[in-house]
């Protein structure tokens, strides 16, 4: 299910207008200048429209971007929250000072200057008529859902991206949905008709990235026993997303950036360029400018990349949508609202979510398939039992478990969630044995969908 502007949503049926309007935040804004240094007069304007943080440093990718040597490449980041204006230090090389002192963190509502390297910004509000028009009261863009001013803030920027060809490196965290944006703005854009590719440089051993990459021909290494198309080619006239841009060994990087520049590839063991028509979406858990200060990635090919930059905000700093994504897996798993409980969504909303949307999602999966068992499921579908989780051994060489569990002393929550871990390793296991290792059958004998259970199997740690 995908949530089109004008569906109602959450239990109270609230629409879009209404969604976005519990979430409506001040639109006053902060103008940032340069007062001293290299750039003096350059100014950024930090309001409602600004996507969730905006980068100030050297980087390419900085939306204020500075030319003091002295300055890191993300030297700061800047964020309005509820009508302030946040500043985090990046962990700049030079500091930034605020009266003489350094800070890591801090809000703004008043006029302050910062010293960054050698270079001063003030920060000054500007009135809301100066300002910028209010969020967009949209809950979604494309497949990406979520009502909180962190996202709302991104959508105008997707929309406008969506429509051009440009290059864009998708940054967040492991779960944060990189895939699904880049999905999204190729789906809404005037490629969507054409192939959306999907390379994860992690995903691929070493030795076969670059075959898979630029494609290769019949004999040009062992075991090449045909020539096969790479996935720009069989992207040809839609989008590549490589994700994971930030793993992607140094000596292919000057291979990617020659096939950006010329817009023609060439396969391993073939003296022939092909020519190619894709736009490439590049996503990364990583700090790039950080893998480039650090000689891991190629200067040359990350300005090739970020001529637009969209970077996702974690879970924990989204805590409006936790509720409206919860019930938006409730109904791909065609499960009613109640399913959840009130206390559930309590605990759930007092999660940090290290996992992210995706730790939600199977969260939630969690909740479908085990009811009050899954109750306090809050680690991720992966955890498993660990050394000293209190299990005993019995004199037979079984494991007396849930007598284990019991006497850990371990909180209600954590006893209930060790217990259900375990039993879900013995269910699968005891089936899997009595089909054979058949997924199918085992999944049709425990009345799942085979995808469910395999997902069981695999967070179960049984990967034969």
């Amino acid at each position: 299910m995908s949530v089109q502007p004008g569906d109602s949503y959450d239990d109270q049926s609230k629409t879009v207008q209404q969604l976005a309007e519990t979430t409506q935040v001040a639109t006053i804004g902060y103008l940032v200048r340069v007062t001293q240094g290299p750039d003096v007069g350059k100014e950024l304007l930090v309001d409602a429209s600004a996507p969730a943080r905006l980068l100030v440093g050297t980087s390419p990718a900085a939306a204020l971007r500075l030319t003091d040597p002295s300055v890191s490449r993300r030297h700061v980041a800047l964020e309005l929250r509820a009508g302030r204006l946040i500043v985090v230090d990046l962990d700049s090389t030079n500091g930034t000072y605020l009266g003489g002192v350094g800070i890591g963190e801090v809000s703004f509502t008043e006029r302050a200057e910062l010293r960054l390297g050698a270079s001063t910004i003030s920060v000054e509000p500007v009135t809301p008529s100066v300002s910028s028009p209010p969020l967009p009261n949209k809950i979604a863009f494309g497949a990406m859902l979520g009502v909180s001013p962190a996202m709302r803030r991104l959508y105008p920027l997707c929309e406008r991206l969506a429509r051009t060809d440009l290059p864009v490196i998708i940054e967040g965290e492991t779960g944060t949905g990189k895939e699904v944006l880049a999905n999204a703005l190729h789906q809404l854009g005037p490629r969507a008709r054409q192939p959306f590719v999907v390379f994860d440089c992690t995903a691929v051993p070493a030795n076969l990235v670059e075959a898979l990459l630029f494609g290769h021909e019949r004999g040009a290494f062992t075991g090449a026993a045909e020539t096969r198309q790479g996935v720009f080619e069989r992207a040809q006239g839609g989008t590549l997303l490589i994700d994971e841009i930030g793993d992607l060994d140094l000596s292919l990087q000057p291979k990617l950036l020659g096939v950006l520049e010329r817009s023609a590839v060439q396969r391993v063991g073939s003296a022939k360029m092909y020519a190619v028509d894709v736009r490439v979406i590049a996503a990364t858990r990583r700090d790039l400018d950080r893998e480039v200060q650090a000689g891991r990635f190629r200067d040359d090919l990350y300005h090739r990349l970020a001529v637009a930059r969209v970077e996702l905000p974690p879970l924990r700093r989204r805590r409006e949508d936790i509720a409206v994504l919860a019930r938006h897996f409730l109904r791909t798993h065609e499960a009613a609202d109640s399913v959840l409980s009130q206390s559930q969504m309590n605990r759930w909303m007092d999660h940090d979510w290290p996992g992210n949307v995706r730790e939600l999602r199977n969260a939630v999966a969690r909740e479908v398939a085990l009811g009050d068992l899954g109750a306090e499921g809050l680690l991720p579908f992966n955890a498993g039992l660990s050394e000293g989780s209190g299990l005993t051994v019995d004199s037979d060489g079984g494991v007396d478990w849930v007598e284990g569990i019991i006497q850990s002393d371990l909180p209600l929550a954590q006893a209930r969630r060790r217990l259900t871990e375990e039993f879900e390793r013995r269910y699968v296991e005891r089936l899997l044995e009595q089909h054979g290792g058949n997924v199918k059958d085992a999944a049709a004998a425990a009345g799942v969908a085979k995808r469910y259970f395999q997902l069981v199997k695999s967070r179960a740690g049984l990967t034969k």
